[in-house]
């Protein structure tokens, strides 16, 4: 399981271009370091999530994926696609191999109107689609031991191998659905 994240990981790097956006903030902080910038996506409906990693901005976005009538479509419920900030920030579809090694998401109905959704690449970390309070859908996750709807996830990877890349921490931030608090937490996988 560690070796298909490593891989996860190898593959962010490869299969993008390196460079930054003008439209940036502040993202996520070594102890020993100035803060790391990257881009946040524009806002939007649909928008579920995003993922970043060193060594470049390029950003893979996590959206509900609607039919034409505004349903949700119960196939695959989240679709993902590139933001290529190295580029001019277009928007470009996941290659095969990217969807079924890397970025890609299994997505199983549950019975409650909710779907399991894990990572083709690392499904250690279970992720849940469903309405939360506030009518509409979100992808909840375990955070520092809460249930938290996801934000953002970020992979610092320092070195390492084309195969086995040193990943020094994979960082989570999402909202406490209660009390609307941002809630961060670190793992090395």
């Amino acid at each position: 399981m560690r070796l298909r994240f490593l891989l996860l990981v190898t593959l962010i790097s490869l299969t993008s271009v390196y460079g930054y956006s003008k439209d940036i903030d502040k993202g996520p902080r070594d102890d020993k370091s100035a803060p790391v910038v990257y881009p946040t996506p524009p806002a939007s409906a649909e928008r579920l999530f995003y993922v970043q990693r060193t060594p470049n901005a390029n950003t893979i976005v996590y959206d509900l994926n609607l039919n034409s009538d505004g349903k949700l479509n119960t196939e695959q419920p989240v679709k993902a696609y590139w933001l290529r900030y190295a580029d001019k920030g277009q928007k470009e579809d996941l290659n095969y191999i990217q969807r079924k090694f890397a970025y890609g998401l299994n997505a199983k109905a549950l019975n409650n109107g909710s779907y399991d959704i894990r990572f083709v690449s690392y499904k250690k970390f279970p992720l849940t689609l469903m309405k939360a309070g506030d009518g509409k859908y979100h992808i909840f996750a375990s955070i520092a031991q809460k249930q938290v709807i996801l934000n953002r996830i970020f992979v610092k990877i320092e070195g390492g191998s084309f195969w086995i890349p040193n990943v020094v921490y994979v960082e989570i931030k999402g909202t406490d659905p209660e009390t609307g608090k941002e809630i961060v937490d670190r793992f090395k996988p």
